[in-house]
């Protein structure tokens, strides 16, 4: 009797290690002893995981000390998630947070009254795991959009969904540029910042952005408009680093390396122009 119960156990956990392996391409490998790391030459660490599963299609280390890997398969992906050690250093190995999953934006007018709930149950089997409206602010009203991100488990973006007997185009979802609402400055939150707080209005540090009646100055480009402008060329080339980011799925730092773009940009130059 115990030994029926234990066989249907692990028949369900293979059988979750196999549904999460299916999606999973990206792999975060830590040593168990945060202090000891993981102590390994690069040529000691692919000896190693050629020895778990071959070799990854990509492998890197963090500043974490952690391994970031990228299998090719379903097959490679379980085979790191059971591993237990690396050169008998005790580890662990789980998906990575973001990189396994993909966003995509769907607009459909016959959808704009659903529930994003129901959306979201409809559309499970597809994939998608998370359902979030676009909505717009006009003073103090909100308006609902027939614009829907979704969430997929898994790198790779549909062309389409079904929702129902509706046939929807997918089309990446491009993220807005990430900024600052304290110093204004691009790449991380208000809640990372070590910077002061400037006025979004004109750039000032004296005030914040609550009624201010001076002249507009960008804390970016130092061009006479809001910090917050869509107009200017810095947001301009975060949104291209942003776009890069989504359609080679790599990290912001990677895009930004890839597009070749300077550490400090001339903004007198056209806004594109380097980004060629």
């Amino acid at each position: 009797m115990g030994s029926k119960k234990k066989s249907r156990q692990v028949s369900a956990s293979s059988t979750e290690l196999d549904r999460v392996a299916r999606y999973v391409r990206f792999l975060i490998i830590s040593a168990c002893d945060k202090e000891k790391g993981l102590c390994l030459s690069p040529f000691a660490v692919q000896k190693e995981l050629k020895s778990i599963g071959d070799d990854p299609k990509t492998v890197k280390k963090l500043k974490s000390g952690d391994l970031l890997i990228e299998t090719f398969s379903a097959i490679q992906t379980k085979s790191f998630l059971l591993a237990k050690t690396l050169a008998n250093i005790p580890i662990t190995v789980e998906p990575h947070r973001s990189l396994n999953s993909c966003r995509g934006v769907i607009s459909e007018i016959q959808l704009q009254n659903t529930p994003e709930n129901e959306i979201l149950e409809g559309l499970s089997d597809q994939n998608v795991i998370h359902v979030r409206r676009i909505i717009l602010r006009k003073s103090s009203d909100i308006i609902s959009t027939k614009h829907l991100i979704l969430t997929f488990s898994g790198t790779n973006l549909p062309d389409s969904i079904k929702a129902g007997y509706l046939r929807c185009k997918v089309r990446p979802y491009i993220p807005s540029p990430l900024r600052c609402f304290k110093c204004q400055k691009f790449g991380h939150s208000k809640a990372s910042c070590r910077g002061k707080q400037t006025c979004v209005h004109c750039s000032s540090l004296d005030h914040s952005d609550v009624n201010c009646i001076l002249e507009p100055k960008c804390s970016n480009c130092h061009q006479p408009h809001p910090s917050n402008s869509r107009s200017c060329p810095q947001w301009q080339i975060e949104k291209k680093i942003q776009q890069t980011k989504t359609e080679r799925n790599i990290s912001y730092t990677e895009a930004k390396k890839l597009l070749g773009l300077q550490s400090h940009p001339t903004y007198a130059q056209p806004s594109g122009a380097h980004l060629l």
